[in-house]
């Protein structure tokens, strides 16, 4: 079928083309959570009855299920009224891979509308329904709507369930939601949000609902070479919004975050692709259009030893982004660095849609959450977003935080022109979960290290001591000094003295990161009979070293040193 401009009308978006007639809207439950709401779904997710093509009539079937998600929304009361247009086997960010037609832009039809989930944000961006489904792998749930003035919610991996969603590369792959409010999306993912358990990468997630408050810090890329100048300008005036919310920017090196992302397509990550459709591939392989044949035929060329090479090259990347989130709470990056034209796009595919995804591949490799949220419109007249991005699990923050910065921009709700209602309370009244920590060295208040607490917003509850069934030791050759805690019989120790501090613990995991060796962490009896998570010392390295377990503590100790050192000489 064409993929030409000649086929790209408003009609593509919806994805009608394998029926003799539209089907009939399906209902939800009388009453519910989301009745009075409708919904599409983008058409690799399934409907019972409806067939799914993935963009591909010869891949088409009809199934007898609904995907879990679809099932959640109808027993939540919203009302299915179709399916609609994508990139072919959800590959590519910009909607032109499909031989249904080309999707276009709901603010110019000449422009591309953005992808794989192109149909799904148009027809939100138009009113047409009052939220969709997309997935995004790459950047397909944020990429559109980015592009067409809307909102997208790119859950954290495996939170919404993926059973009944043909995969693009299933263990990254996620089921996105586009709305032309935050209050929307997230009144959606309260109903969405469930494990799975015959979906193979859906997992329990303790999502923290406390949001940054007034005062946050939010990194920056030190590399915008891939916007345009009108996106540039319009991404500085997204900061200068943020800082009016009470955002600090902290500019941080993006280039780790880049190489991840160019692992995606760019090693044997892309074999993944190749896996999800091995089967029908293999059998049909000229029904696939380009780009997209060549994109999932070059996962055939992959050992199993390149996919591993190329996880290991992730995980190495993995740990040097790590050190960026020591410096920021969110991350806000260009949604869509520039638009481009349907023509353009076809004649030149693959750079171009490469140019697309410059700041949304990496976010699924490395395990984040994030939101697209409508900033502004250039001085063109065409929309430009942000995306807020945050460890998984982070949510809600993301979801409060997106609120206050689209409510703050002024823009109309989507291409409708129709304003945006007031700010909606969003379920954030649950505690932060947060975890005890006992320190009794570098980490007490005013030592050396303390700051890798404080800097994680720790709080210091109190200071107290442990049980009697400690040794304490300094141990030799540390910098700064550092003592040791080991655990001993019962009898043969004394109690020495501790700080308990309580952490985000969403911040623990790399706070323990940072701990050298003899040192780690473990679980520690105070006096009162209480069990912290605490310092402790593996007893090897003590052989040899000072016992100190006389001074009580760490503080006393280096007060005696400093008293017993011999005074300077002139």
């Amino acid at each position: 079928m064409p993929t030409d401009s000649t086929s790209c009308t408003p009609a593509t978006a919806w994805q009608t083309a394998w029926l003799h007639q539209p089907p009939q809207p399906l209902s939800g439950a009388a009453s519910g959570p989301l009745a009075g709401l409708r919904f599409a779904v983008k058409d690799n997710i399934d409907v019972a009855g409806w067939p799914t093509t993935a963009a591909c009539p010869a891949f088409a079937h009809t199934p007898t299920a609904h995907a879990t998600v679809v099932q959640r929304l109808l027993d939540a009361g919203a009302t299915l009224v179709g399916k609609t247009n994508l990139d072919q086997f959800a590959c590519g960010l910009n909607g032109t891979r499909s031989p249904y037609g080309a999707v276009p832009n709901s603010f110019d039809p000449a422009l591309v509308s953005g992808g794989s989930s192109s149909g799904s944000a148009v027809v939100v961006a138009r009113g047409e329904v009052d939220f969709s489904l997309g997935t995004d792998t790459a950047g397909s749930g944020r990429v559109p709507a980015g592009l067409n003035n809307i909102v997208g919610l790119k859950p954290s991996r495996g939170l919404v369930s993926a059973r009944g969603v043909v995969p693009a590369a299933q263990s990254i792959d996620c089921v996105s939601v586009f709305a032309r409010t935050v209050a929307t999306a997230a009144r959606v993912l309260t109903q969405i949000a469930a494990p799975d358990a015959q979906d193979p990468y859906s997992r329990e997630l303790a999502l923290v609902r406390q949001p940054w408050g007034r005062r946050f810090r939010f990194g920056v890329p030190d590399d915008l070479s891939a916007c345009d100048a009108p996106s540039r300008a319009a991404f500085e005036q997204a900061i200068a919004q943020l800082q009016a919310l009470g955002g600090e920017p902290v500019r941080f090196t993006y280039r780790p975050f880049a190489e991840a992302a160019d692992l995606l397509y760019e090693s044997a990550l892309v074999a993944e692709r190749y896996a999800a459709i091995r089967a029908f591939f293999d059998a049909h392989e000229d029904q696939v259009i380009e780009p997209v044949r060549s994109i999932v035929a070059k996962g055939r060329g992959y050992s199993a030893a390149d996919w591993c090479e190329a996880q290991v090259r992730l995980q190495a990347l993995s740990q040097q982004t790590r050190q960026a989130w020591r410096a920021f709470d969110v991350m806000v990056v260009p949604t869509a660095p520039r638009h481009a034209a349907i023509a353009d796009m076809q004649a030149d595919p693959v750079a171009l849609n490469r140019a697309l995804g410059a700041y949304t591949n990496f976010v699924n490799l490395l395990d984040h959450a994030a939101l697209a949220v409508p900033a502004s419109l250039r001085p063109d007249g065409l929309p430009f977003g942000v995306t807020l991005i945050a460890p998984a699990g982070m949510d809600w923050p993301l979801l409060e935080l997106g609120q206050r910065l689209h409510h703050a921009s002024g823009l109309t709700q989507g291409a409708t022109g129709e304003p945006l209602p007031a700010p909606e309370a969003l379920p954030l009244d649950a505690p932060e979960p947060r975890v005890k920590l006992a320190v009794v060295g570098a980490h007490l208040s005013g030592m050396p290290l303390n700051a890798q607490l404080t800097e994680r917003d720790a709080r210091l509850i109190t200071s107290t001591f442990t049980s009697a069934d400690y040794r304490f030791y300094a141990l030799p050759g540390t910098t700064p000094p550092k003592p040791g805690l080991v655990r001993v019989a019962p009898g043969q120790g004394a109690p020495i003295a501790v700080e308990v501090w309580d952490m985000p613990l969403r911040h623990y995991g790399s706070f323990v990161a940072l701990i050298p060796a003899p040192l780690g962490i473990g679980t520690l009896d105070l006096v009162n009979g209480e069990r912290v998570q605490g310092f402790v010392c593996e007893q090897q390295a003590t052989l040899g070293a000072l016992d100190i377990t006389g001074h009580g503590g760490w503080r006393n100790y280096l007060a005696q040193a400093a008293r017993s050192a011999p005074a300077a000489t002139a």
